[in-house]
């Protein structure tokens, strides 16, 4: 990716009280990854999920507008309990960075994006700041649901 970083990043941040490997777990399996991407009020149906380098991530977010947001992304890293990078294909274009640290007895979770165009950031910044973070309460709440 290409281009001054703080004009095209996003970084969210949160520790979760629970383990890596559930935290990773839950992003690593589709079954549980379905259950909390994508800001509230958002489902989704994944088509392809192959959780390898070079392998594809094919999903349809259904927006609680009704409108379906069809998704295309390429995992490029998998660094079990540690990193996941994923490059988002369709427009916008961007990457995703997950680091997974342990943090007190439980795990912080830093969520970077790197979009290749900062215009579209420069106008999406205060929205993609809210929906991660709508993004990590939702997956807290599948951690508290499946872990107690």
């Amino acid at each position: 990716m290409t281009g001054d970083i703080e004009e095209n990043e996003v970084i969210n941040s949160r520790r979760f009280n629970y383990p890596r490997e559930a935290v990773f777990g839950a992003w690593t399996n589709p079954e549980q990854l379905a259950r909390w991407w994508g800001p509230e009020g958002f489902s989704n149906t994944f088509h392809e999920f192959d959780l390898r380098p070079g392998g594809e991530w094919r999903f349809v977010m259904h927006g609680p507008d009704g409108k379906n947001y069809p998704n295309h992304s390429a995992f490029e890293e998998i660094e079990p309990f540690e990193r996941i990078v994923i490059h988002h294909l369709n427009e916008p274009e961007f990457q995703v960075t997950a680091i997974f640290q342990d943090s007190n007895g439980g795990t912080t979770v830093t969520f970077r994006q790197v979009f290749v165009n900062p215009r579209f950031l420069a106008g999406a910044r205060p929205f993609l700041m809210e929906a991660n973070e709508q993004n990590f309460d939702r997956l807290n709440e599948l951690l508290i649901e499946l872990h107690g």
